[in-house]
C-alpha cells in the first residue's frame, strides 16, 4: 500500500499514473479555455469552433468511459448478474448507444438542427450519469436496479442526439475539398481519447477503490462541464448546425421532438432489459435501414452519387466485423485482465485507458502519415486501411493467446501482453475509426450526411452486440480459473484468426471500392451568405488528389 495525500494506493506505479491523469486532465481544461477565448479566429491553421467541439466532446467522453471502465464490474459484482448474462447486457447496452444516432441524426436533419440536437442530447447525458451514482443496496432484488436501468437508457438516447450530431459539425466548419479535414478528425478524434484515458484511470480508482457512486458521479461532473462548454462557446460555431427550415419547428413543434426523445427514453429502458428484442430490433430495422439507403441511392440519386454510397456501405458492413473485436476491451478483455494478468497492483478497470493513451500518443503521427503520403501518390486508399485495421485487430488477440499460453496456462499473463494487444487494436483503430468518420461525410450527399453518419454508428451499434455475444462465449463461471482462462484464450484463437483472414480479403478488392468512390469528382457545395452556410452536413475527408 502507497499512500498519497489524499488517496491510499495499492502501489507506486497505481498512484503516479492516477496523478499523471489529473494533471493531464487540467492542463486539457485550461489549454482549451485559453485556445478559445483567444481573439484571433483561427488558432494553429483551424477555426475555434473545433476546439470547442473538442472540448464539448472531451468532457462527454470522460463521462462515457468513466462508466464503461466500471460497467461490466458493477453488473457482476454489485447488481450480481451471472457473468454471461452481464456481457450480453453490456452488450446490448453498447448497441443501443451506436444505434440511437439513427433517430438523433433523422431528427436533427429534418427539425432542429445538429446544434439543438447536441444540446438535448448532453443534458439527457448529464442526469444519466448522476443517477448512474444512486446504486443501493446491490443485487437484483433491490428496487433501485431500476434507476440504474433509468440511467442506461438516458445515457443511450442522450448520445443518440449527441453522437453523429457533433461529428457532423465538425466536418461543417470546413469546405469539402479542404485538406485540413482529416487533420481536424483527427485533432478532435483526440480531443475524444483525452476524456476516456483520463476518465478510466480516475473514475476507475475511484469506483474500484473508494465505492462505485464515486466513480459515477465523478463521471456526471465531467459530463456537466462539456455541456457548460458547449453552451457557452455556442459562438465560435459560426452558425453551424442550425435548422435548415426553421419553420419546422415554431408552434410548439421543437419541443414535440424533445419529447419524443423522452419516449425513446422509456422504450429503452424496458429495451435494456429484455437484451433478446435488441438483437432481433438490430436485424428488422438494420436490415430495413440498409434497404432504405440503398433504394434511395439507386433511384434518386445521380450514378457517381450512387456509387459512393455503396462504397460507404461496404466500408460500413466491413466496420461490425472490428468493432465485435475491438469492443471485448470493455467486457470480456476488462474481466480477463482482473482475473488472469499480473497487473502490478493496478485495478484492471485503470487498463482501459491504455487504448485511449495510444490514440493521443500515435493520432498525430497518423495524421502527418496519411498528409506525407498523400503529398507523394502513395496514400493507401480508405478500403485498404479498413482491412489493416481488421488485420491489426485480430493479430492483437492472437499476440494474447500466444503471450499467455507461453508462460503457461497456471500462471498469471504478463501485463506486456496487455500493452501489446492494446497497440495492435489502437493503430487498428486509426486506420479505421477517424478514417471511416471522414469518408462518411465525404461519400455523401449533403441531405443525407446526418443518415449516413448514423448508418455508420448503426454498424457500431451491430458490432457492440456481437461483441456481447462473444464474450458470452468466453464466460467460464464453475470451472475453475485455469479452465476458464483456456476458454478465453480458445475464443481469441479463433476470432483472430477469422479477422486476419477477412482482413486480408477486404485488402484484395479495395480497388474495386476506391473505384466506386470517384474521388476525382468530388466537389465543394455552393455555399450562399452566412444564413446558409454549414447547414448541410459536409465531408469529414481529404482533397481529392489523394488516394484516399
Amino acid at each position: 500500500m502507497v499512500e498519497g495525500v489524499f488517496f491510499t494506493f495499492d502501489s507506486a506505479f497505481e498512484m503516479w499514473t492516477f496523478r499523471v491523469a489529473v494533471i493531464a486532465l487540467a492542463a486539457f481544461l485550461i489549454g482549451g479555455v485559453v485556445l478559445i477565448t483567444r481573439p484571433q479566429e483561427e488558432v494553429i491553421g483551424h477555426p475555434k469552433g473545433l476546439f470547442l467541439l473538442f472540448m464539448a466532446e472531451m468532457w462527454e467522453r470522460f463521462s462515457y468511459y468513466g462508466m464503461r471502465a466500471l460497467l461490466i464490474f458493477y453488473l457482476i459484482q454489485h447488481w450480481m448478474f451471472a457473468e454471461e448474462k452481464a456481457y450480453v447486457i453490456y452488450g446490448a447496452y453498447t448497441a443501443l448507444v451506436y444505434i440511437a444516432p439513427v433517430v438523433g441524426g433523422y431528427l436533427a436533419d429534418q427539425y432542429i438542427g445538429q446544434r439543438k440536437a447536441v444540446l438535448f442530447g448532453a443534458v439527457l447525458l448529464t442526469f444519466g450519469h448522476f443517477f448512474m451514482a444512486f446504486e443501493g443496496s446491490g443485487g437484483q432484488a433491490d428496487p433501485m436496479i431500476n434507476v440504474f436501468w433509468l440511467a442506461l437508457a438516458l445515457i443511450i438516447v442522450g448520445s443518440g442526439f449527441l453522437k453523429a450530431n457533433i461529428s457532423v459539425i465538425v466536418g461543417q466548419l470546413y469546405p469539402r475539398t479542404d485538406v485540413r479535414r482529416d487533420p481536424a478528425y483527427t485533432i478532435f478524434y483526440m480531443g475524444i481519447n483525452v476524456g476516456a484515458a483520463t476518465a478510466s484511470i480516475i473514475c476507475g480508482y475511484l469506483g474500484q477503490t473508494y465505492g462505485w457512486e464515486y466513480g459515477f458521479g465523478l463521471a456526471g461532473i465531467g459530463m456537466l462541464i462539456g455541456l457548460i462548454f458547449f453552451v457557452v462557446g455556442k459562438p465560435l460555431l459560426l452558425g453551424r448546425g442550425e435548422p435548415k427550415d426553421p419553420a419546422k419547428i415554431k408552434g410548439g413543434k421543437e419541443f414535440a421532438i424533445y419529447g419524443a426523445g423522452l419516449a425513446m427514453v422509456a422504450l429503452c429502458w424496458a429495451a435494456i432489459q429484455y437484451q433478446e428484442l435488441v438483437g432481433t430490433v438490430l436485424g428488422v430495422f438494420g436490415g430495413g435501414l440498409v434497404a432504405y439507403v440503398l433504394f434511395t441511392a439507386v433511384t434518386k440519386l445521380a450514378p457517381e452519387e450512387r456509387d459512393r454510397i455503396f462504397a460507404a456501405m461496404f466500408l460500413i458492413l466491413t466496420s461490425i466485423v472490428f468493432w465485435a473485436l475491438f469492443e471485448q476491451a470493455g467486457s470480456s478483455l476488462n474481466v480477463f485482465t482482473d482475473r488472469h494478468v499480473d497487473t502490478q497492483g493496478v485495478n484492471a478497470s485503470m487498463f482501459q485507458s491504455i487504448n485511449a493513451i495510444y490514440i493521443v500518443l500515435l493520432a498525430p503521427l497518423f495524421a502527418m502519415l496519411w498528409q506525407g503520403l498523400a503529398r507523394k501518390g502513395a496514400e493507401p486508399s480508405t478500403p485498404m486501411k479498413f482491412g489493416l485495421a481488421v488485420i491489426q485487430v485480430g493479430l492483437g488477440f492472437l499476440v494474447l493467446v500466444w503471450g499467455a499460453e507461453s508462460v503457461g496456462i497456471n500462471v498469471p499473463t504478463p501485463v506486456i501482453f496487455i500493452f501489446l494487444i492494446y497497440l495492435l487494436h489502437t493503430t487498428g483503430e486509426l486506420c479505421l475509426s477517424p478514417v471511416g468518420l471522414s469518408a462518411m461525410n465525404r461519400l455523401s450527399p449533403g441531405h443525407m450526411a446526418s443518415l449516413i453518419m448514423g448508418t455508420w454508428f448503426f454498424a457500431s451499434a451491430t458490432g457492440n452486440f456481437a461483441a456481447g455475444l462473444i464474450a458470452a462465449a468466453t464466460g467460464g463461471e464453475g470451472v475453475g480459473e485455469e479452465a476458464g482462462k483456456q476458454v478465453v484464450l480458445d475464443v481469441y484463437s479463433t476470432v483472430g484468426w477469422y479477422a486476419v483472414a477477412i482482413g486480408v480479403g477486404v485488402m484484395v478488392i479495395s480497388p474495386l471500392i476506391k473505384r466506386l468512390m470517384h474521388l476525382d469528382s468530388i466537389k465543394d457545395d455552393a455555399l450562399e451568405g452566412q444564413a446558409e452556410a454549414g447547414l448541410e452536413a459536409q465531408e469529414g475527408g481529404v482533397h481529392p488528389t489523394s488516394r484516399v
